[in-house]
């Protein structure tokens, strides 16, 4: 059989396989493996090629300085000073679509002979994981807003996912020459609560006037998906506006109030209602509202700001977020120092997503 049918055949496998000399020279990698870590992987050279390596293009494949910290390095370096068969559960960071990875993989090492050994990267479906997980990022990336201007009203929002996925969604646009914010807050983490946040962008009418309208056919579309009674939506909505300086209003099950500083301190707007789910399908949501003054400072949380824990187990709360607010002067300094204050706090870890939107009224 030729050499080339016999790389049809590698390439067919869905294990990554590589070929190596005894001089760490790759000879071969096939599809699986090609696929897995690099987009532009090279069958000639080195794994620094393939692989996220800071020394590609500098120096040989296993020569560099920062070479011994190279997984790969170290099992296929290890297999031929022993000259034997190496199994090891690596970590290590490949280069995939002008992204790095990282990730954890099994690599089996066989001698062929003296000069020639073939490697078996198992588990290299993590790497798919990682790249799937990675586009969802991306495409939830598209979704939040530009945190600008909207219909002449200034707005910053602050947007941390737990995970690399998340399931809050800010949201701000202008209709009719108002500016509406929506803040939605939806059941779990990861991959399944980033999919039911992409539900609420495509779900919610934006071309309703009427937030609470707008809030009951969300509700209707979210029973017609058939979730189980785990899966809820947790929505906060606002239109603000400038001609009347008004500020009209409507909650489905959001437990964290509307702050809205102003001259006199901070004032804390609840509307109880149960959030979109089956728990209470042609539940009617309702619209409020209220004035505000030139200089005003509104405020739309998640619950993952008040929740938020310390290494104590205690919780941020509405009064340091509150206090927090007291000292911004406008929406672009709240949301700076919120996100300090939440870090320190927290000590840079989130267990839950952490969203805020603020508009300078």
């Amino acid at each position: 059989m030729q050499l080339g049918a016999y790389k049809k055949i590698f390439d067919r496998l869905p294990e990554g396989v590589f070929v190596f000399d005894d001089k760490l020279r790759v000879k071969f990698t096939n599809a699986a493996f090609r696929r897995s870590f690099s987009d532009t992987a090279k069958r000639k050279g080195t794994l620094a090629e393939t692989l996220a390596c800071q020394e590609t293009g500098k120096t040989r494949c296993g020569e560099g300085e920062s070479c011994a910290l190279c997984a790969f390095y170290r099992v296929m370096r290890s297999a031929i000073a022993e000259g034997t068969e190496k199994v090891e559960t690596v970590h290590t960071t490949v280069s995939r679509g002008g992204y790095a990875d990282k990730l954890s993989l099994r690599i089996r090492i066989l001698p062929v002979d003296k000069k020639l050994y073939l490697g078996l990267t198992d588990g290299t479906y993590h790497t798919e994981i990682e790249q799937d997980m990675l586009s969802a990022k991306q495409m939830q990336q598209r979704l939040l807003p530009a945190g600008k201007s909207s219909g002449g009203v200034p707005y910053r929002y602050m947007y941390i996912p737990c995970l690399g996925v998340g399931g809050d969604l800010p949201d701000v646009y202008e209709l009719n020459g108002q500016t509406y914010g929506v803040l939605a807050d939806v059941s779990g983490k990861g991959v399944s609560a980033g999919m039911l946040s992409a539900f609420v962008k495509a779900g919610f009418d934006r071309k309703q006037p009427d937030l609470a309208k707008a809030l009951s056919t969300l509700n209707a579309k979210f029973n017609e998906i058939e979730q189980d009674e785990r899966s809820y939506i947790t929505v906060s909505s606002v239109r603000i506006d400038k001609e009347t300086q008004t500020i009209r209003y409507a909650v489905a099950g959001h437990n964290v109030p509307i702050l809205l500083k102003n001259a006199v301190g901070i004032n804390e707007i609840e509307a109880p209602a149960p959030p979109i789910s089956n728990w209470i399908p042609d539940f009617a949501y309702s619209e409020k509202e209220f004035p505000y003054e030139q200089g005003d400072l509104l405020v739309l949380l998640t619950d993952g700001v008040t929740e938020c824990l310390n290494a104590k187990g205690e919780q941020f709360g509405i009064e340091r977020t509150e206090s927090v607010l007291m000292q911004s002067r406008n929406a672009e300094d709240f949301i700076g120092k919120l996100k300090t204050a939440l870090t320190v706090f927290s000590g840079g870890s989130f267990s839950d997503d952490v969203t805020a939107i603020a508009f300078d009224l």
